[in-house]
């Protein structure tokens, strides 16, 4: 049942939304803070909260998207395609759904900000997808519209604070019973498995 609550969460956090853009609504408000709002086209999520792991293994994390399958929820495929100046990449996702087609998308992510060397300041990360960049896969549904950024500050040893904001359009039909299910688990599930991801390569260091 958690396999399946997941999977509407994630499937809700993708799905288009009423257009016309809307207050923020509040949908979690714990360790970390979860709020929606429908735009145009499609619903904008943003979270926020503390983590008991280091922004550097954050970064670390979020940087490497080859390695994104080995962490993320639904991830069956990442590679970057090609990789620019100050940081820039291309970078292509596949995610394997239950009940749904496959989903893809391509993405240009910029890493605006990096750490110091000696752990301060503040890691940002944005990207928006770039549709077109590949040839659509028979029986994956690409998705056109995604963007979104990851916001990073230490807060103290072994301790981050960090907002995670995102928008996207799913793409194909949605099933109603699993749009349902509401959206703060995919959330919540993404943020706990940066976290595991963090702490393994702390261990993988001798940091903890």
């Amino acid at each position: 049942m958690r396999n399946l609550r997941g999977l509407g969460a994630l499937i809700l956090a993708l799905a288009a939304g009423v257009v016309g853009a809307a207050d923020w609504t509040t949908i979690a408000d714990g360790e970390v803070r979860i709020r929606v709002r429908d735009v145009p086209g499609g619903r904008e999520v943003w979270a926020e909260g503390e983590l008991e792991v280091s922004a550097r293994d954050i970064q670390e994390v979020l940087v490497d998207h080859d390695a994104f399958r080995q962490w993320l929820p639904y991830v069956k495929e990442s590679r970057v395609l090609s990789t620019g100046p100050e940081h820039t990449r291309l970078a292509y996702t596949r995610l394997e759904l239950p009940v749904v087609a496959s989903r893809d998308y391509i993405c240009r992510v910029v890493d605006e900000e990096l750490l110091g060397a000696d752990g301060t300041g503040a890691f940002r990360q944005e990207w928006h997808a770039e549709a077109a960049v590949l040839p659509e896969r028979r029986g994956v549904v690409r998705v056109r519209r995604n963007e979104g950024s990851w916001h990073v500050v230490p807060r103290g040893e072994g301790r981050a604070w960090f907002a995670y904001r995102f928008l996207v359009e799913p793409g194909g039909s949605i099933p109603v019973f699993l749009a349902g299910l509401g959206q703060k688990e995919a959330v919540l599930d993404t943020v706990s498995a940066l976290k595991r991801r963090a702490r393994e390569l702390a261990r993988q260091r001798g940091a903890l």
